[in-house]
């Protein structure tokens, strides 16, 4: 990557006689805001360890979105989206989640004002000066969110000319094509500033079945009498049915199977039930792998523009703006049809061979619907953004203030077309009494409803049943809308003068409203009771709801010593702020920091802060959606004892449950805290980071940092998964008991899950620490160029997860080092989407750039530690072979190069840079289908698209 978490300061020591009035200009033009606090300092290097990253590394990566680049940062891990993943994605968003705490709690800044889309692809990359990495806690400073650290977008100033580009790149495979524009002008003058451009780009959609390791759903599989072993399959909801047979055909005999459950022979009607069917194995799964994507498609334009005004000596007026539209998807298998998803096949249907109802109480029936053609979605998605103000600046009893009055304006909104999906109540009335009309020979609905047209089943590839599901497979389309409005006064100046220097405040107040609302298409539109829709899968329900926030803060900078022996310099900043929320009531945050320099080459830092984060309108008012959750485990297999979380379940040892045994989703819905009546308050907890920056004089251009962190959270706001809940419940916290539903006793499935509710509540706590480092070198000149050469690295000691702490349910998870695989209790609590998290204890990133004259090169390092799936242990719940736990896989480490080269044609004012990421194809670890939920393996971490080719021109004027 090459970001630098080490800036160098100027020295403003000077030798000159010039006029007193003109050092304190000079001063004052050298001061400036880093990251991580509101007051002005002319040392860049503070108590604040913030990783830089300039539009020289930008450019070299060859990335055309800026999520792309943050990711790959050491710091950023867990379960983070980007367009690499397929489902739970295809919004053509990426998500920034520092310490692998979630985007949720890692705050996105645009010059240090809050945005309304956190989605950083949606920021013009071209108007980026630099980004600023905060990795610590900073509620103190910018309020809720900010846990995990900053990510803090610097935009340019006083740009002047114009220059056009053209971007294209494509993988080795010959897929994945990316093409981009960029046209930027600006014009600066003594009266103010303005700039602005046009940026587009477009990423063509990559199957998985153009890779390896993508194109078949491999599961792994083993028990105490059967090898470990591996097969393709996937989904038992597969293209021939799987279909629960009444117990009379269940037996040795003439006719019968001696299995539960079959699944249809290929070319045969399905109406013969002794020689139409056979028994369902894991041979008759579904490969979903293929038609899925491994990159999704997107398509943005973006239009921005920035000004500034000189109203006079000491104010200036200023706007920044931008506008992006996003076109994006994913794409999925064909839906599935199934009597937990609401489906009912009436025992009176001319096309039922076994007379009997297949439907939720009834008997289980699975199948894919491979006829109506692949599941997809389209998103429209428009991001506005504008912040504008007055700034300037006054003397005060000799000293030098700041002040900055503005307002910011956010609109979000997204459109969603979702296609694919059947139409579940005309399918029912297919699916009614049925019979063959002796007059016509037809088969008609016995109900004689027009557009009711009987089809068969149990061969989904009979013309007729082709016809109706076609028929029956229509779009739906839903939207969410979204504003922020915030209105902030700051100010900041030197208070009065101590023998160590001049002790500084910034202070301000700010009012920010939010509001969002969504509209629901009524085929999508979820009955809470049974967890369906009519299009049955991908329900959800309307959400609308605001609140509001009045905050204040002050931060005080002072410095207690300088120009002394072992004490170069000290200095103490101590932090506060005041958020009073309409949602949930006030809260105070604090921090302090000190920063020592023993000696000219040495500074030594530690920051200890509160943090916290707010529950947002999703988190409390969200209404009813559907999930697809897998459970890795049923505590109730095989009880002999009664449990609140087994209502159902047979209790004389018997009890297997057959989702979990196949590996196969379950029906879920995911809620807010109002819904499922859960109270919801702020998460809160306390940031500590203890470090070191040393820049040894005798050797010209080198610096090295050590920061050593640490953050608890408890009251941790989650989305608490399905195995969660079911864990919890067993356990004997009994608020959560609800919330499960079996099938009754008495029905055909008995005690098997028929849907999970997963709420929005405060989950225990979470423990991550680690140690940060970074070493940058500038070496002497060469007669064959420069070099600039560094290192960046996190290691994670502790990633711990606590589920009710303070009491006898309560497990401890240790995530650090390991994988969380879909389906598991670590899983289901992870901090934001994917449906997995990674957290190796070793990350890292490297750089080596080279300069000679008109020629320029790079080569960057990425670095992903080796890590393990599974646990020795049986209570972290991670068991990455079906039906064999306490085996661990382990995995290496994962190693990217990156190179680019570049050369300035000056007569031309043209610059050309070709680049290959991924130069030696490293393909993505293979972590199995039953493990993940996109591509057998890990989309947030791993790149899946191999060897990557990409070239840009840039002219300017």
């Amino acid at each position: 990557m090459g970001a630098s978490t080490t800036a160098f300061a100027q020295d403003t020591t000077t030798q000159d006689t010039a006029s007193q009035a003109n050092q304190d200009k000079a001063k004052t033009l050298q001061t400036v805001v880093v990251t991580g606090s509101h007051i002005r300092r002319v040392d860049l290097e503070t108590s604040n360890p913030v990783v830089t990253i300039d539009a020289a590394q930008i450019k070299a990566t060859g990335k055309l979105t800026l999520g792309d680049i943050v990711q790959q940062l050491p710091a950023v891990t867990g379960g983070n989206i980007n367009p690499q993943v397929n489902n739970s994605g295809g919004t053509g968003g990426s998500s920034i989640g520092l310490r692998g705490l979630g985007s949720q709690r890692t705050l996105i800044l645009i010059d240090g004002k809050r945005i309304i889309n956190g989605d950083p692809n949606s920021i013009p990359a071209d108007m980026i000066e630099r980004i600023e990495v905060l990795t610590d806690g900073a509620s103190s400073v910018y309020g809720s969110d900010a846990i995990g650290g900053v990510v803090n977008f610097i935009l340019k100033k006083d740009y002047q000319g114009a220059q056009f580009t053209v971007n294209y790149g494509q993988s080795g495979h010959a897929d994945g094509r990316t093409k981009g524009y960029t046209f930027t002008f600006g014009q600066t003058s003594d009266k103010g500033s303005i700039m602005g451009g046009v940026d587009y780009n477009k990423t063509e959609a990559v199957e998985a079945k153009n890779r390896d390791f993508s194109k078949n759903a491999v599961s792994i599989y083993g028990s105490s009498q059967t090898p470990i072993y591996s097969y393709i399959g996937g989904s038992s909801f597969p293209a021939y049915g799987r279909i629960q047979l009444p117990t009379q055909y269940r037996g040795t005999g003439p006719g019968q199977y001696n299995c539960k459950n079959v699944a249809l022979n290929p070319g045969a009607s399905g109406q013969n039930i002794a020689t139409d069917y056979h028994c369902f194995t894991n041979a008759d799964k579904y490969n979903y792998a293929t038609v899925n994507l491994i990159q999704t498609p997107q398509e943005r334009t973006s239009l921005w523009l920035k000004g500034t005004y000189n109203l006079g000596d000491h104010v200036q007026a200023y706007m920044d703006a931008y506008h992006n539209k996003t076109s994006s998807g994913f794409q999925l298998a064909p839906a599935l049809l199934g009597s937990i998803y609401g489906a009912v096949i009436s025992a009176n249907s001319y096309y039922n061979p076994f007379g009997q109802e297949y439907s939720g109480s009834g008997l289980d029936y699975r199948a894919r619907l491979v006829s109506a053609g692949n599941r997809a979605a389209n998103y429209g998605t428009t991001t506005d953004q504008i912040h504008t103000g007055f700034k300037g600046d006054f003397n005060l009893l000799n000293h030098d203030w700041n002040w900055d009055v503005g307002m910011s304006y956010g609109h979000f909104s997204q459109q969603t077309i979702t296609r694919g999906l059947p139409n579940q109540d005309k399918i029912n009335a297919d699916l009614g009494p049925s019979h063959l009309d002796a007059t016509t020979g037809k088969v008609v609905c016995d109900s004689g409803a027009a557009g009711c047209t009987p089809f068969n089943p149990f061969n989904l590839f009979d013309p007729n049943s082709v016809a109706a599901l076609q028929a029956a497979a229509v779009p739906a389309i839903s939207n969410n809308f979204a504003i922020e409005r915030v209105y902030s006064a700051d100010v900041n100046g030197g208070l009065f003068d101590l023998p160590a220097g001049t002790v500084q405040l910034a202070a301000g107040a700010s009012y920010r409203k939010e509001y969002t609302r969504s509209e629901i298409d009524p085929l999508l539109l979820i009955d809470p009771a049974t967890g369906n829709c009519t299009l049955g899968s991908q329900c959800s329900s309307p959400l609308r709801g605001g609140y509001n926030v009045k905050e204040a803060y002050a931060e005080v900078f002072v410095p207690v010593l300088t120009d002394l022996p072992f004490a170069q310099s000290l200095n103490v900043t101590i932090g506060d702020r005041y958020s009073k929320y309409s949602t949930f009531g006030s809260t105070n945050n604090t921090k302090f920091a000190v920063e020592y320099k023993p000696i000219a080459d040495l500074l030594l830092r530690g920051t200890v802060s509160e943090v916290f984060r707010a529950p947002t309108i999703g988190n409390v008012f969200g209404a009813p959606i559907s999930d697809a959750p897998k459970l890795s485990s049923d505590p109730c297999d095989g009880i002999t004892t009664a449990n609140p979380a087994c209502v159902g379940v047979p209790t004389d040892g018997s009890f297997v449950n057959q989702d979990v045994a196949l590996g196969q989703q379950i029906k879920g819905i995911s809620s807010g805290s109002k819904y499922a009546g859960f109270p919801l308050g702020p998460e809160k907890g306390k940031s500590f980071d203890v470090g070191f920056v040393y820049s040894p004089s005798y050797v010209p251009g080198l610096s090295f940092s050590a920061d050593v962190w640490h953050m608890y959270l408890k009251d941790t706001i989650s989305s608490i998964g399905a195995q969660t809940v079911l864990d919890l419940c067993y356990a004997g916290i009994s608020q959560y008991c609800p919330l499960i539903t079996r099938f009754p006793a008495g029905s055909a499935n008995p005690g098997q899950i028929a849907q999970i509710v997963e709420p929005t509540g405060n989950l225990g706590r979470t423990d991550v620490g680690g140690v940060d480092f970074s070493a940058r070198y500038k070496l002497p000149e060469f007669s064959f160029g420069k070099f600039v050469v560094g290192l960046d690295g996190t290691y994670m000691s502790r990633y711990d997860q606590q589920t009710a702490p303070g009491t006898s349910a309560n497990t401890v998870f240790h995530d650090a080092g390991h994988f969380m695989p879909f389906g598991s209790s670590q899983a289901s609590t992870c901090p934001s989407g994917g449906g997995v998290c990674l957290f190796p204890r070793w990350r890292g990133s490297g750089f080596a750039n080279w300069n000679l004259g008109d020629w320029s090169a790079s080569w960057r390092m990425r670095y992903i530690g080796a890590f393990r799936n599974g646990s020795k242990s049986l209570s972290q719940d991670t068991n990455p072979v079906q039906g064999l736990p306490g085996v661990v896989l382990k995995y290496g480490a994962t190693i990217y190069n990156d190179v680019s080269v570049g050369y300035n044609f000056e007569p031309l004012n043209t610059r050309i840079d070709l680049g290959v990421n991924n130069l030696f194809d490293k393909q993505p670890p293979f972590l199995y289908a039953n493990n993940t939920l996109n591509a057998n393996t890990d989309p947030s971490d791993f790149d899946l698209q191999g060897r990557y080719y990409w070239a840009r021109v840039t002219v300017s004027f």
